[in-house]
């Protein structure tokens, strides 16, 4: 696994900037994001793990930010790279204003299984996506684990009648993701399976393809500690990967486009169009998507004064700065 240089601490918290954005619909139950920004020689990283991630987990994403700041990012392949629409757990009503917001993309991902809401609830949204798209677009819906085997056979029965391109990660376990497609392939349904959690938060990604358990895997950058280290896992794992990103500002959107555009083979739009659900962003020109692609090898243009205008309060800068001091001891550690 490719493990770069870990810059001094006092480095890292010279350079270091809390921000905190809000969110134009509430996602994931966050109502807003909120991230470390550092500066290195090679430019700017991004900092963001989920707040329920452990430190050791965690550090992966500090890794991915000191890669981008301090080594920079392989050269790309392509000039551009797809991307789809991410539309979150909300009502079908409000579908396709959040798709306005992607425009010239022709897929995209819808959010499903929702905490307190139904399989109907469900297929209403995904209905909606398809009548805004029309018969040509694409469709994968993203369940985040939260079915098990039955469920997943059930809701994928349900949703299947919209031509679903893939359903991601339906239920939590390699186990149970295999079940689920050993059924579909028994029944005779054409719908593929990805993996999301089980690549980017497994101790043994390849688990995934031992145990057949995916069609599709779905890789972030933070999660899996760079665009370097993701692309071994890609090639561990084997199977066709699609980038995603993990509701970063254009910072981290910027590194996902890099290791979108370093693959060979891309055969999948990629989730990184997700600076749109934000209402705000720190760099001039935000990495949004123009006829659904986004730019390889853009020039981030940080800007002070947003930097500024979206400064996280006291209280939060600390806990950020906390965080980042324990994961560099645990990357320090590794080196």
């Amino acid at each position: 696994m490719t493990c770069l240089p870990t810059p001094p601490l006092a480095d890292l918290l010279d350079s270091a900037h809390v921000v905190r954005i809000p969110m134009r619909t509430r996602f994931r139950g966050l109502a807003v994001r909120e991230s470390v920004l550092v500066h290195g020689p090679a430019g700017w990283g991004e900092f963001g793990p989920f707040p329920e991630y452990a430190d050791v987990e965690a550090a992966r994403w500090l890794a991915a930010a000191i890669e981008a700041a301090w080594s920079g990012h392989p050269a790309p392949v392509r000039e551009v790279v797809p991307v789809n629409a991410t539309v979150p757990a909300l009502g079908a009503d409000q579908v396709p204003e959040v798709l306005a917001r992607f425009p010239g993309t022709t897929t995209a991902k819808v959010k499903v299984a929702e905490a307190g809401q139904s399989i109907e609830d469900d297929v209403a949204r995904v209905a909606a996506a398809r009548d805004v798209l029309g018969a040509s677009g694409r469709i994968r819906v993203d369940a985040n684990g939260a079915w098990d085997v039955d469920q997943a056979l059930d809701a994928i029965e349900a949703l299947a009648r919209y031509d679903l391109e893939y359903v991601e990660q339906p239920c939590a376990s390699v186990d149970e993701l295999a079940s689920v497609r050993r059924h579909l392939a028994r029944s005779g349904r054409d719908v593929r399976i990805a993996a999301d959690e089980s690549i980017r938060r497994a101790e043994d990604p390849e688990l995934v393809r031992r145990h057949g358990a995916a069609d599709v895997m779905v890789v972030k950058v933070a999660p899996l500690g760079g665009v370097r280290a993701a692309v071994e896992v890609i090639e561990r794992v084997g199977l066709p990967a699609v980038v995603s990103s993990a509701i970063d500002t254009s910072v981290g959107i910027t590194a996902g486009v890099a290791l979108a555009a370093s693959l060979p083979d891309l055969p999948f739009a990629c989730g990184l169009g997700t600076v749109a659900l934000l209402d705000g962003d720190v760099v001039t020109d935000s990495a949004l998507p123009e006829g659904g692609v986004l730019r390889a090898g853009r020039t981030l243009h940080v800007d002070p004064a947003l930097i500024e205008q979206y400064a996280a309060p006291t209280d939060r800068t600390t806990w950020w700065t906390d965080r980042l001091t324990r994961c560099h001891a645990v990357l320090a550690g590794r080196s």
